[in-house]
This record gives structure tokens, sequence and C-alpha cells, in this order.
């Protein structure tokens, strides 16, 4: 018997706007939908794409691409309502009266509906926890489907989780949070897609000497200070990503490009002979984030804070760099740079090990065992 699976995904609006005409110019749901997977943002389609040679029936569906949902609902003779998709839908989940206009209505949550209707999965994955109402979670699971979560980021309400029959986690505090609350948790990693090396150019010149690709939030309190310490080091240090205008350090601003997504990620990772990386406070002390695997993966080597279960990853000093003190992330940077035959060997044994033992093919492995422990 196979088994089934939707992964219901979201991905940053930003990214979605960007690459909106791609999709428009796509002439069908399947083409526009294979166009967004091509371009490699988060985890893409690599759930889907490793958990079909495990026997299963799978597929993602972006939720919250109101060009991609929209053409779906066209080939199925449905229908969206455009004024409301201004709202974020995980806004509008977590209000009563809004969720009740919402559901009544031809809009995203309800082309999700009919997508899920229409597949039948037994197991509906969200990589988002606030996608979708509490009553469909309920829904949902009175159909008899194993409704599952996967989170790395700040917890929802205890409310909300209770509406899950399974929630995963990469961060092991997390997983203790969760399982004190009396929710069946367990543990899945984070990995690399290595097909995205299929998909970038060959040859490319690592001509970026230190890049730092990533958000800058009240989460990431502790990336200006890094990004002062390694400029100080390095002044050719390239930044990118969302937040550009909670930099303080006006040098830093300078040196600031702009956001990077998928493919446009992977392309600056590729060029880069050193890759920062740093951790949000919810890891407290633990290694968990996509960069490790992105950043290795791509060739380049990886400094990155130090964290307890780091050494489970990587052979540090070996594979990667790690650094204990900003300060030491701006030495660990200036002497790659001054050493680059060492650093090279590094980043070669980096990504050796992210391509042998990080993969989505091995987390998907992982991941059915679990789904099929509890279904």
């Amino acid at each position: 018997m196979t088994n089934s699976i939707v992964i219901v995904d979201t991905y940053y609006p930003a990214f979605l706007s960007s690459i909106g005409p791609i999709i428009q110019s796509s002439k069908s749901y399947f083409e526009s939908h294979q166009n967004l997977m091509d371009q490699s943002f988060g985890t893409s389609d690599a759930y889907s794409h490793n958990l079909k040679t495990l026997g299963w029936n799978a597929l993602e569906v972006v939720a919250n691409s109101l060009w991609l949902q929209s053409k779906w609902a066209r080939e199925n003779d449905r229908y969206i309502w455009m004024a409301i998709e201004k709202i974020p839908p995980s806004h509008i989940a977590q209000i009563p009266i809004f969720s009740k206009i919402w559901r009544a209505l031809p809009t995203l949550l309800s082309i999700l509906e009919y997508q899920i209707q229409n597949i039948n999965p037994e197991v509906v994955y969200f990589q988002d926890l606030n996608i979708a109402p509490l009553s469909y979670l309920r829904k949902l699971r009175k159909q008899g489907k194993l409704v599952v979560g996967q989170i790395a980021s700040p917890l929802p309400s205890e409310k909300r989780m209770h509406h899950f029959d399974l929630i995963l986690s990469s961060l092991p505090n997390q997983l203790e949070q969760i399982n004190s609350l009396g929710i069946k948790s367990d543990f899945l990693p984070i990995a690399f897609d290595e097909r995205v090396l299929g998909r970038m150019g060959t040859n490319v010149s690592r001509n970026i000497d230190v890049s730092f690709v990533g958000g800058m939030s009240k989460y990431h309190s502790t990336t200006e200070p890094l990004l002062v310490s390694v400029y100080s080091k390095c002044p050719t240090l390239q930044i990118y990503g969302y937040g550009a205008e909670s930099i303080r350090d006006s040098e830093i601003v300078r040196n600031h490009h702009g956001e990077r997504w998928g493919i446009g990620m992977y392309d600056i990772l590729q060029r880069s002979k050193v890759s920062l990386n740093r951790h949000i406070s919810i890891a407290e002390n633990y290694a968990n984030n996509m960069r490790l695997f992105e950043a290795t993966g791509m060739g380049s080597l990886l400094i990155t804070d130090l964290k307890s279960n780091l050494k489970d990853y990587f052979s540090i000093g070996n594979e990667i760099l790690a650094y204990s003190s900003v300060e030491e992330a701006g030495e660990m940077a200036r002497w790659a740079l001054d050493n680059p035959f060492d650093a090279a060997e590094i980043a070669v044994r980096g990504q050796n090990r992210t391509l042998n033992d990080h993969t989505y093919k091995n987390c998907m492995v992982v991941l059915d065992g679990i789904l099929k422990k509890h279904l």
C-alpha cells in the first residue's frame, strides 16, 4: 500500500513577489509549480522528491502563493476572492471572526482544502504551524488524517500545538518544551538539497572573500556585533538579507547588497570563500539552522558560532570553524583569507561531510520511519 502526504509550506512574501513574473508566465499550474520549486527556496520540493523514492505519493503545496494557487483554482473550476488575500493567512487564522468569514469565501485556505480533499492523503504535513485555523486542523483529524507540524522558530500557543498529532523539530530544547505539554514530538534534522549543485553553473569563481546571508531582526541581536567585528578584520565582507534598515553601523550598511533568495542565495554561497553564520536566540546553545548545510554544501568555508551539539554535525577545526566570541569570528575570517590553501581544504572536507551525511535524501529516510511509526 502506498502512503500519501501533502506538505503544506509557506514562502516569504518578498520572495514570492520577486518570482511572480516567472509564475505568471507559466501556462499551467504544474509548470508554475515546477518553476517555483526549481528556484530552490527553503526546502523547495526536497521532501516530496525524496519521499517518492521511498514509495510515498507526495506533493508540496505553497499555500500562500496567490499566483500559483489561483492557477490551480482556475484549472479546477474554483475561484479566489482576491481582496482579502492582502491579509496574511496566519493572522486571519488567529482571529475568530476573520477566520469564519474567510472560510465562507473562495480564498487561499479554501483552495488548500480543495487540494487536500482531492488528494486525500493519510498525512497532512504543515511546515507553518500558524497557516490553518484550528477548526480546519480539527476537521482533518476527525477525517483520520495524521496532522503533523514542523517548527524551529518561536512556538505558537499551547492551544494551537495541541491540535497537531505530532510536532517535529530540529531543536532539542524545543522538543523538551513540546514534550512537557504532553504533545507527541520527534527530532528531525535540517539538511541540504544536493540537487542545487546541478542547478548552478560550473567552474564558478570564488570572487567573494567573506559573505553573510541572513536576516536582521529582534531575534538576531548578535548579528550586528558579529558583522562589525568581521568587517574590522575583513573590509571586503559582503552582506545580504532582509532587515538592512535596522543596521546602525554606517560602514556595515554600505556593505549591504539587499536580499537574496533561493538560487540567488546559493550563488552568493558558491562564490564565497568564507560564509558567516550565527543562530537566533531561540536556538539557545544548539546548532540548528539551514545555513550550516547550505554553506558547506556549496563548498564555502563555514565559520559559525560554537554550540554544544555542533560536533554532532561536523568535525570542528577540520570540516568547519567555530567561534566563541565575535572577536574570534573576525580573527578566523582573517586567517582564512591569509591562508587560502588551508582554508580551502577545510571547506572541501566540510562539503564532503554534508554531501555524505546531511542531505534530504538521508533526512527523508528518518522522516519516513517517524511517520510510519505514527500512522
